[in-house]
C-alpha cells in the first residue's frame, strides 16, 4: 500500500492555497477572505431552504450568510472531493467500499452504524463550528497564519482532544 503524499507537501500546498485565497479575494472582493469551510454549508443550507421556503432569505442569519454559490462552496463541494479523488487515484488507493477496513476492524461491518456516526459527527462539527463562529480550518489554519492566539489554542485543542479520542475509539479489538 502506498503511504500517500508527504505531509510536508500537503502542508506547503495548503499554505500556498491560504496565501492565494487571501491575495485573490483582496484583489477581486475588496477584502481578504481566509480559508474556512463551515460557511459553505450554511450557504448551501440557505439555498435548499430558499427552494422550499421563499421567505427564508429574510431571516437575519441569512442576511449575514447569504445563500449563494461562492468560491468557498466550490472549494468544499467540488475542490476537496476532486483533490481527494485525484490523490487516491495517484496513489493507487482508490476503490469503492461501504465500510473502510480500519472502521470494520474497530466497529464491525454494519453500514447503518457507519452512516449514523458519520451523520452525527458531521452534524456536531457543523453545529459547533457555527457556535464558535467558524470551523476548525478557519480558526486553526487561518487563525495561526495571522498569529492569532485563538488559532494556536484551537490547534492545541485538536491534539489534546483528538489523540486520546482516536486512541479510545480505534483501539484494536481482539
Amino acid at each position: 500500500m502506498n503511504k500517500g503524499w508527504s505531509p510536508y507537501l500537503g502542508g506547503f500546498l495548503t499554505g500556498i492555497l491560504l496565501i492565494v485565497s487571501v491575495v485573490v479575494t483582496q484583489k477581486f472582493l475588496g477584502k481578504p477572505h481566509y480559508l474556512g469551510t463551515s460557511t459553505a454549508y450554511v450557504r448551501v443550507a440557505g439555498l435548499l431552504e430558499k427552494a422550499v421556503n421563499q421567505g427564508s432569505e429574510a431571516l437575519s442569519y441569512y442576511q449575514k450568510y447569504q445563500p449563494r454559490v461562492d468560491w468557498k462552496v466550490a472549494l468544499v463541494f467540488f475542490g476537496v472531493p476532486l483533490g481527494a479523488f485525484l490523490a487516491a487515484v495517484k496513489n493507487g488507493e482508490f476503490y469503492a467500499h461501504l465500510i473502510p477496513a480500519r472502521w470494520k476492524e474497530s466497529f464491525g461491518p454494519r453500514p447503518a452504524l457507519r452512516a449514523f456516526t458519520a451523520f452525527l459527527g458531521g452534524f456536531l462539527i457543523v453545529y459547533g463550528a457555527r457556535l464558535a463562529g467558524g470551523c476548525p480550518s478557519g480558526h486553526g489554519l487561518s487563525g495561526m497564519s495571522q498569529l492569532s492566539l485563538s488559532g494556536f489554542i484551537t490547534v492545541a485543542g485538536f491534539f489534546i482532544g483528538g489523540i486520546p479520542l482516536a486512541l479510545i475509539l480505534y483501539r484494536r479489538r481482539k
